[in-house]
């Protein structure tokens, strides 16, 4: 099984312009990706697919590949255009987060094996134990629902299960919480990937503002494998600033 990871990396963003270039450490967000994901065992290939001149120049400056892709809607979409246009021979592409710099290899071995160990599974994603009430009740922070035997049920912005005797407050102090926070990375099988991204958006996922509901909605199954650690997506300015002062306190 031949498996691709791919880094979208759109220059703009809404609550941090051109983010991946940001270099206060002395190297850039997308480097610190790719050498992330560089680590893992499960790839044999990584790409940065952006739609960005700027940042190919970057990419290609500390000597990773990259390729220029068109203006589409979405990360899923620039993978698929990697898919349908690069890597013919790919039987699975993982979607890694640019802007996710301190990712665990680990985790993107055990995406990979989720969907290389489970034959009928067109998708795969990460999730972890949520164990905060703020994030419980936070709508940026995406729960999903699974089978006993990791299939995924449903993704949702709200609390999902919903707790009908006991205060969610009570049931986490318990220690053994029922929730599950979704990690945005996929693998796709690489057909499912070509499908996926050629339908429009289904109603539940225009609700929720939720990709992944689309392939719930075609009948896929996303089988979800369920991990410790998470990293910490660089999504503001105050998010960048934290990240810095790790990296600051890591090389002290």
């Amino acid at each position: 099984m031949r498996i691709v990871g791919v880094i979208p990396a759109r220059l703009q963003s809404t609550r941090l312009p051109r983010k991946m270039l940001l270099a206060e450490t002395g190297r850039s967000l997308v480097q610190y990706a790719w050498e992330a994901a560089a680590q893992s065992s499960a790839l044999d290939e990584l790409i940065v697919a952006t739609d960005s001149e700027e940042i190919a120049q970057v990419v290609r400056g500390f000597g990773g590949r990259c390729e220029l892709t068109g203006d589409v809607p979405s990360g899923t979409d620039r993978v698929a255009e990697i898919a349908r246009r690069v890597c013919p021979d790919a039987d699975v592409l993982l979607n890694i987060q640019g802007d996710e710099p301190e990712i665990d290899p680990g985790n993107i071995d055990a995406l990979a094996a989720a969907v290389r160990d489970c034959p009928t599974a067109e998708m795969a994603t990460l999730a972890s134990p949520l164990s905060s009430v703020e994030e419980l009740h936070d709508p940026a922070c995406v729960k999903v629902v699974c089978a006993a035997d990791g299939r995924a049920l449903y993704f949702s912005r709200s609390m999902i299960p919903f707790s009908r005797d006991d205060a969610p407050e009570s049931v986490l102090a318990a220690g053994d919480s029922p929730w599950l926070l979704h990690m945005g990375l996929y693998a796709y099988r690489r057909d499912f990937l070509l499908e996926l991204a050629s339908r429009p958006p289904c109603r539940l996922e225009q609700v929720e503002k939720l990709e992944q509901l689309r392939a719930l909605d075609l009948g896929a199954r996303i089988q979800v494998a369920v991990v410790e650690h998470r990293s910490v997506g660089i999504d503001t300015p105050d998010d960048y600033a934290r990240f810095v002062q790790r990296e600051r306190c890591r090389a002290a």
